[in-house]
């Protein structure tokens, strides 16, 4: 059975810069940061007191009040953003086969705050007082799980769960069950509200975190000399995926081809990269060879670009690898996270999003901050302002704790 082509017809987006595409878009393309003071819970006696936060957000806009209540913040995400994508996608429930329809939804810690809130209520007032509802309203699959409820999916339906990489490996494994013909429509992305006292806590215990407190905007500088950790952020971003032959007879819009898809692990250390990104480089390498493209046809990479000292430099040295003389002479990279912070789990979904729009556009985001850039970052990073560049084929960039990597490629179809 020859594969089939996948493409992408519906994009959905709630970041720290934006509730939906359009706003977040525009705000990406201005260089205008998400990243302020945290104002979800106190963080006074935090060495780290700053996050991309997703402001104004309403969660009564997409689902009942009642089940608004019973589900965590990072399910609410995920349903907004999913919503987002279907009604973009202008798919009809009505006219398609439920039993051919799925969707792969990750989340990197799942009900986080749900999680606190309900220890916190079980020890002062006991067992008796934990929600029935609590154990559903955290699990990381049930992300996928109300978006399935929503619009009667009966195919595939679960989480990756891959740290950083986690939205990535979601729409690199809902591609695959298109391309084999199990189903004809995914949705697929990640989704993380992990902006919490633990989760916070826990990511300053490491030391993984900038301290730039009292510059919040200018705390995630990617391949920039001065940067001192990643910014944490929060948020949702989702696609629908589409056999080519069934999106075009339906007349959708297409907006790319999910043409390649690469997973690797570095087998090397729990946090830190391998040296040169060994890991990434074949990441990156597979998923070229997947969508049958040579290096020199990637014209744009989403970079993972957190803005961490080593993982900035492992990842600029990987793609000098792979890429050799066309990472310094035509290929441009750019860091969503210097605007939004980092969405850990959600990271990839929103990003895929930001890669699609880039091909779609002919817009290529900046990386902001980059006053000095690294000279062990010897790329084109495209510092602090936008570029209108029409490319053929764009790449994105997930690595996560664990020493696990996810790359997509998009190409113009």
């Amino acid at each position: 059975m020859s594969r089939r082509r996948v493409v992408v017809t519906g994009l959905g987006l709630v970041t720290p810069v934006g509730i939906g595409v359009e706003e977040s878009w525009s705000a990406l393309v201005a260089g205008r940061s998400g990243i302020g003071p945290v104002t979800l819970f106190d963080a006074s006696t935090f060495p780290t007191r700053i996050a991309g936060e997703v402001k104004g957000f309403d969660p009564e806009k997409y689902m009942e009040k009642k089940e608004a209540r019973r589900n965590d913040r990072f399910i609410h995400f995920a349903v907004a953003a999913g919503e987002m994508a279907w009604k973009d996608s202008g798919l009809d429930v009505g006219k398609e086969d439920p039993e051919r329809m799925g969707a792969i939804v990750g989340s990197g810690l799942g009900g986080l705050a749900t999680i606190e809130e309900t220890h916190a209520t079980y020890m002062a007032r006991g067992v008796r007082k934990i929600s029935p509802f609590f154990v559903p309203s955290l699990i990381v699959n049930l992300a996928p799980g109300q978006l399935t409820m929503r619009y009667g999916m009966k195919g595939p339906s679960f989480s990756p769960v891959s740290a950083c990489a986690t939205g990535n490996h979601s729409i690199g494994e809902a591609m695959i069950y298109i391309e084999r013909g199990t189903v004809d429509v995914m949705m697929a992305g990640g989704t993380e509200a992990t902006i919490t006292p633990l989760g916070l806590g826990g990511f300053c215990a490491a030391r993984a975190l900038s301290e730039r407190n009292d510059a919040p905007e200018k705390a995630s500088r990617p391949f920039d000399k001065g940067r001192d950790g990643f910014v944490a952020g929060e948020g949702a971003g989702i696609v629908v995926l589409e056999e080519y032959e069934h999106a075009r007879r339906r007349g959708a819009r297409i907006y790319a081809e999910l043409a390649g898809y690469g997973a690797t692990s570095d087998a090397y250390h729990v946090t830190s990269p391998a040296p040169e990104g060994e890991g990434g480089q074949r990441a990156m390498r597979m998923a070229l060879a997947d969508a049958g493209l040579p290096p020199e046809a990637v014209g744009y990479i989403n970079a993972h670009g957190t803005s961490t000292p080593a993982g900035d430099v492992a990842e600029c040295q990987a793609i000098l690898q792979v890429f050799g003389e066309h990472a310094r002479k035509g290929l441009r990279i750019s860091s969503t996270k210097s605007m939004i912070g980092h969405l850990l789990g959600g990271a990839g979904g929103a990003e895929a999003v930001v890669t699609v729009l880039s091909l779609a556009r002919g817009v290529l985001h900046p990386t902001v901050n980059v006053d000095e850039q690294d000279p062990q970052c010897p790329l084109d990073v495209i510092p602090n302002q936008a570029r209108e560049v029409r490319v053929d084929a764009a790449m994105s960039n997930s690595f996560g704790f664990g020493g696990t990597n996810a790359v997509l490629v998009f190409k113009r179809i």
